[in-house]
Protein backbone atom coordinates (compact mmCIF):
# COMPACT_ATOMS: atom_id res chain seq x y z
CA UNK A 1 0.00 0.00 0.00
CA UNK A 2 1.56 3.55 -1.34
CA UNK A 3 1.27 7.16 -0.21
CA UNK A 4 0.02 7.97 3.12
CA UNK A 5 2.13 6.52 6.20
CA UNK A 6 -1.44 6.17 8.43
CA UNK A 7 -2.92 3.86 5.44
CA UNK A 8 0.34 1.59 5.39
CA UNK A 9 0.00 1.21 9.32
CA UNK A 10 -3.91 0.94 8.40
CA UNK A 11 -2.83 -2.31 6.10
CA UNK A 12 -0.06 -3.56 8.68
CA UNK A 13 -2.84 -3.62 11.30
CA UNK A 14 -5.35 -5.65 9.29
CA UNK A 15 -2.34 -8.10 8.85
CA UNK A 16 -1.50 -8.45 12.12
CA UNK A 17 -5.39 -8.77 13.65
CA UNK A 18 -6.57 -10.94 10.94
CA UNK A 19 -3.20 -13.37 10.67
CA UNK A 20 -1.53 -12.37 13.75
CA UNK A 21 -4.20 -12.84 15.77
CA UNK A 22 -3.52 -9.36 17.45
CA UNK A 23 -7.64 -8.46 18.73
CA UNK A 24 -6.00 -5.03 19.41
CA UNK A 25 -4.43 -4.19 16.29
CA UNK A 26 -6.91 -2.24 14.78
CA UNK A 27 -7.45 0.33 17.63
CA UNK A 28 -4.47 2.94 16.26
CA UNK A 29 -5.38 2.13 12.79
CA UNK A 30 -9.32 3.37 13.02
CA UNK A 31 -7.31 6.54 15.02
CA UNK A 32 -5.07 7.04 12.26
CA UNK A 33 -7.86 6.60 9.38
CA UNK A 34 -9.89 9.05 11.53
CA UNK A 35 -7.01 11.56 11.58
CA UNK A 36 -6.61 11.40 7.51
CA UNK A 37 -10.00 11.22 6.94
CA UNK A 38 -10.22 14.20 8.73
CA UNK A 39 -7.26 16.16 6.79
CA UNK A 40 -9.01 14.81 3.84
CA UNK A 41 -12.44 16.77 4.16
CA UNK A 42 -10.56 19.75 5.33
CA UNK A 43 -8.64 19.32 2.25
CA UNK A 44 -11.22 18.95 0.19
CA UNK A 45 -13.68 21.76 1.67
CA UNK A 46 -11.06 24.47 1.00
CA UNK A 47 -10.71 23.61 -2.63
CA UNK A 48 -14.65 23.67 -2.96
CA UNK A 49 -14.24 27.13 -0.91
CA UNK A 50 -11.66 27.96 -3.66
CA UNK A 51 -13.78 27.41 -6.49
CA UNK A 52 -17.04 29.31 -4.73
CA UNK A 53 -14.45 32.12 -5.13
CA UNK A 54 -14.07 31.73 -8.93
CA UNK A 55 -17.51 30.92 -9.97
CA UNK A 56 -19.45 32.07 -6.55
CA UNK A 57 -21.70 29.03 -6.64
CA UNK A 58 -22.20 26.73 -3.42
CA UNK A 59 -21.41 23.32 -3.90
CA UNK A 60 -23.16 21.53 -1.79
CA UNK A 61 -20.08 19.73 -0.45
CA UNK A 62 -18.39 22.31 1.21
CA UNK A 63 -20.12 22.56 4.41
CA UNK A 64 -20.44 19.22 5.29
CA UNK A 65 -16.70 18.59 4.41
CA UNK A 66 -16.14 21.35 6.84
CA UNK A 67 -18.59 19.68 9.63
CA UNK A 68 -17.04 16.41 9.21
CA UNK A 69 -13.21 17.59 9.79
CA UNK A 70 -13.96 19.56 12.32
CA UNK A 71 -16.00 16.54 14.23
CA UNK A 72 -13.31 14.10 13.46
CA UNK A 73 -10.71 16.77 14.79
CA UNK A 74 -12.73 17.58 18.24
CA UNK A 75 -12.95 13.82 18.80
CA UNK A 76 -9.26 12.89 18.28
CA UNK A 77 -8.41 16.01 20.55
CA UNK A 78 -6.38 17.82 17.86
CA UNK A 79 -6.96 20.88 18.84
CA UNK A 80 -4.68 22.58 15.78
CA UNK A 81 -6.85 20.74 13.24
CA UNK A 82 -10.05 21.82 15.20
CA UNK A 83 -8.84 24.98 14.98
CA UNK A 84 -8.36 25.30 11.31
CA UNK A 85 -11.20 23.69 10.26
CA UNK A 86 -13.73 25.60 13.07
CA UNK A 87 -12.49 28.53 10.79
CA UNK A 88 -13.35 27.13 7.30
CA UNK A 89 -16.60 26.55 8.90
CA UNK A 90 -17.04 29.93 10.07
CA UNK A 91 -15.49 31.32 6.73
CA UNK A 92 -18.16 29.31 4.69
CA UNK A 93 -20.95 31.30 6.95
CA UNK A 94 -19.82 33.92 6.31
CA UNK A 95 -18.34 34.46 2.63
CA UNK A 96 -20.73 31.89 1.17
CA UNK A 97 -24.10 32.20 3.32
CA UNK A 98 -23.67 36.01 4.00
CA UNK A 99 -24.75 34.70 7.88
CA UNK A 100 -22.30 36.61 10.26
CA UNK A 101 -24.59 35.65 13.56
CA UNK A 102 -23.62 31.69 12.81
CA UNK A 103 -19.82 32.54 11.62
CA UNK A 104 -18.88 34.81 14.12
CA UNK A 105 -19.05 32.06 17.12
CA UNK A 106 -17.25 29.23 14.96
CA UNK A 107 -14.89 32.03 14.06
CA UNK A 108 -14.12 32.92 17.67
CA UNK A 109 -13.72 29.47 19.14
CA UNK A 110 -11.07 28.69 15.99
CA UNK A 111 -8.91 32.08 17.43
CA UNK A 112 -9.44 30.65 20.95
CA UNK A 113 -8.18 27.13 20.24
CA UNK A 114 -5.40 28.80 17.57
CA UNK A 115 -4.18 31.24 20.25
CA UNK A 116 -3.97 28.07 22.87
CA UNK A 117 -2.58 25.36 20.68
CA UNK A 118 -0.43 28.01 19.17
CA UNK A 119 -1.01 28.29 15.38
CA UNK A 120 -0.68 31.46 14.69
CA UNK A 121 -1.36 31.45 11.00
CA UNK A 122 -4.90 30.34 11.60
CA UNK A 123 -5.17 32.60 14.24
CA UNK A 124 -4.71 35.10 11.87
CA UNK A 125 -7.42 33.97 9.74
CA UNK A 126 -9.62 33.78 12.47
CA UNK A 127 -9.18 37.43 13.84
CA UNK A 128 -9.13 38.90 10.32
CA UNK A 129 -12.77 37.36 9.33
CA UNK A 130 -13.66 38.49 13.11
CA UNK A 131 -12.61 41.80 12.16
CA UNK A 132 -14.56 41.69 9.42
CA UNK A 133 -17.97 41.10 11.21
CA UNK A 134 -16.81 43.57 13.46
CA UNK A 135 -17.26 45.95 10.47
CA UNK A 136 -20.19 44.77 9.31
CA UNK A 137 -21.54 45.24 12.36
CA UNK A 138 -20.58 48.86 12.05
CA UNK A 139 -18.35 48.50 15.21
CA UNK A 140 -15.15 50.03 12.95
CA UNK A 141 -12.51 50.62 16.09
CA UNK A 142 -12.98 47.23 17.13
CA UNK A 143 -12.90 45.98 13.40
CA UNK A 144 -9.27 47.87 12.59
CA UNK A 145 -7.62 46.56 15.50
CA UNK A 146 -8.41 43.05 14.44
CA UNK A 147 -7.51 43.50 11.24
CA UNK A 148 -4.03 45.03 12.23
CA UNK A 149 -3.35 42.30 14.95
CA UNK A 150 -4.11 39.99 11.46
CA UNK A 151 -1.43 42.01 9.31
CA UNK A 152 0.80 41.66 12.58
CA UNK A 153 0.88 38.61 13.26
CA UNK A 154 1.27 37.60 8.67
CA UNK A 155 4.25 40.35 9.08
CA UNK A 156 6.10 38.24 12.03
CA UNK A 157 4.99 34.71 10.07
CA UNK A 158 6.91 35.92 6.92
CA UNK A 159 3.64 35.58 5.14
CA UNK A 160 3.93 37.47 2.42
CA UNK A 161 0.59 36.96 0.62
CA UNK A 162 -1.83 36.79 3.32
CA UNK A 163 0.00 40.37 4.48
CA UNK A 164 -0.85 41.88 1.50
CA UNK A 165 -4.05 40.89 1.33
CA UNK A 166 -4.63 42.24 4.84
CA UNK A 167 -2.36 46.04 4.23
CA UNK A 168 -5.95 45.49 1.45
CA UNK A 169 -8.13 45.64 3.60
CA UNK A 170 -6.76 48.18 5.92
CA UNK A 171 -6.17 50.36 3.40
CA UNK A 172 -9.56 49.87 2.17
CA UNK A 173 -10.94 50.20 5.57
CA UNK A 174 -8.42 53.79 5.74
CA UNK A 175 -9.84 55.16 2.80
CA UNK A 176 -13.50 54.27 3.87
CA UNK A 177 -12.57 56.59 6.91
CA UNK A 178 -11.01 59.26 4.79
CA UNK A 179 -7.69 58.94 5.47
CA UNK A 180 -6.63 58.84 1.85
CA UNK A 181 -2.79 59.44 2.25
CA UNK A 182 -2.45 56.17 4.75
CA UNK A 183 -4.91 54.24 2.23
CA UNK A 184 -2.27 54.55 -0.51
CA UNK A 185 0.67 53.98 1.95
CA UNK A 186 -1.10 50.51 2.68
CA UNK A 187 -2.30 49.46 -0.87
CA UNK A 188 1.40 50.20 -2.09
CA UNK A 189 2.75 48.51 0.62
CA UNK A 190 0.39 45.16 0.11
CA UNK A 191 1.48 45.49 -3.77
CA UNK A 192 4.75 45.44 -2.96
CA UNK A 193 4.69 42.48 -0.63
CA UNK A 194 2.15 40.94 -3.11
CA UNK A 195 4.60 41.37 -6.04
CA UNK A 196 7.55 40.00 -3.63
CA UNK A 197 5.59 36.50 -3.19
CA UNK A 198 4.10 36.46 -6.59
CA UNK A 199 0.88 36.60 -5.71
CA UNK A 200 -0.77 37.61 -8.90
CA UNK A 201 -4.51 36.70 -7.29
CA UNK A 202 -4.22 39.11 -4.73
CA UNK A 203 -2.22 41.58 -7.05
CA UNK A 204 -5.42 41.54 -9.09
CA UNK A 205 -7.48 42.41 -5.92
CA UNK A 206 -5.04 45.07 -4.80
CA UNK A 207 -5.33 46.58 -8.67
CA UNK A 208 -9.10 46.91 -8.67
CA UNK A 209 -9.00 48.39 -5.29
CA UNK A 210 -6.81 50.95 -6.57
CA UNK A 211 -8.81 52.21 -9.05
CA UNK A 212 -11.76 52.36 -6.95
CA UNK A 213 -10.03 54.50 -4.80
Amino acid sequence: MNGDERLTRAGESYENAVFGGDTTATEPAHRDLDSLEADLSLARGRLLHADFLHRREEDPGELPAFERAAELYAQLGDARGESEALFWLGCFHQVVRDDADTARPLLQRSYDLAQHSGDELTRSYAVRHLGFADLEAGDRASGREKLEESARIRQELGFLPGLAAAQLALGQLAYAEGRDEEAAELLEQARTAAARSRAHGVLAWIDAARVRI
